[in-house]
């Protein structure tokens, strides 16, 4: 297990005061990278020669809030096979635990634009590390349907990383948008509910990597839904889709939190479940 300091940038916060949910996934980037690239030429070659996500998923245990402290990350490989591994994660704000995380990696040839095998010693760098890490509660992501509501989503310049396409990152911020997007529409008082003074906060997110996207002028769409109401949380389930030619490049399923301004959880409000569910799946 290796311990990698990660800082916190003012421009992370949302509207609620902490840390954006998808700037998590930006912070496990920044240990992975850091990470591999202290494993010599073997393992650096899976960030400089390509190395893609397949699966991200994150656990949210507590906000990060802004401040001199790093985010400290913990990572190790939990899992190595001879074409895909998988990486853990536990995050850090001071002495409190912050988030978990998995993040499911195929080393990808550039040159060729396909998945390969993971070179043997880079294969045996990582087995050389492999800790235990325990397994995720599964989170199903279930097929949405023609009551799913669509949002546009453009990609912009600079989303596009050094492998010449979208990074995994702004996945999230595109999921994200989408369901802001969704709530608005179908349910306005759950996004003004902010500004009464309530929270909501992200719990969980899983997001499955199905086709890398490239920058076009033409916008992407993503689809959402909602899979499941509890007494305190809504379930969504996104898809990032093109609309003409039907090509699906992500979908992922998203657990929010209703809140009181101190963080407890409160009932969701029965009217939001009573306008929500015409869009379940």
């Amino acid at each position: 297990m290796t311990r990698i300091a990660v800082p916190v940038r003012w421009g992370d916060l949302d509207a609620q005061g902490h840390v954006n949910n998808s700037a998590f996934a930006d912070y496990l980037q920044e240990a992975r990278v850091d990470y591999l690239f202290g494993g010599g030429a073997a393992t650096e070659a899976l960030v400089t020669d390509g190395a893609i996500v397949v699966t991200q998923q994150i656990e949210y245990k507590a906000p990060i809030f802004f401040g001199s402290a790093p985010v400290t990350v913990d990572v190790w490989p939990c899992s190595v096979g001879a074409a895909r591994f998988t990486l853990a994660y536990r995050l850090w704000q001071g002495e409190r635990e912050v988030a978990v995380a998995r993040t499911k990696l195929c080393p990808y040839s550039l040159a060729s634009a396909e998945p390969c095998r993971l070179s043997a010693a880079a294969r045996q760098w990582l087995l050389d590390q492999v800790e235990a890490a325990e397994p995720f509660q599964p989170l199903p992501w279930k097929p949405l349907k023609a009551n799913a509501r669509s949002a546009p989503m453009r990609v912009r310049w600079s989303d596009i990383d050094a492998y010449g396409h979208v990074n995994n990152v702004l996945y999230f911020n595109y999921i994200m948008e989408g369901r802001i997007a969704f709530t608005a529409a179908a349910v306005p008082s759950v996004n003004a509910s902010i500004d009464s003074g309530y929270l909501w906060f992200i719990v969980r997110q899983d997001v499955d990597y199905l086709k890398p996207m490239t920058f076009r002028v033409e916008p992407y769409v993503v689809r959402t839904g909602v899979s499941h109401m509890g007494r305190t949380s809504l379930t969504f389930v996104s898809e990032i889709v093109d609309r003409v030619g039907g090509d699906r490049y992500a979908q992922a399923s998203t657990v929010a939190v209703f809140a009181d301004a101190h963080g407890h959880p409160i009932p969701v409000r029965e009217e939001w479940k009573q306008e929500l569910a015409p869009y379940r799946v």
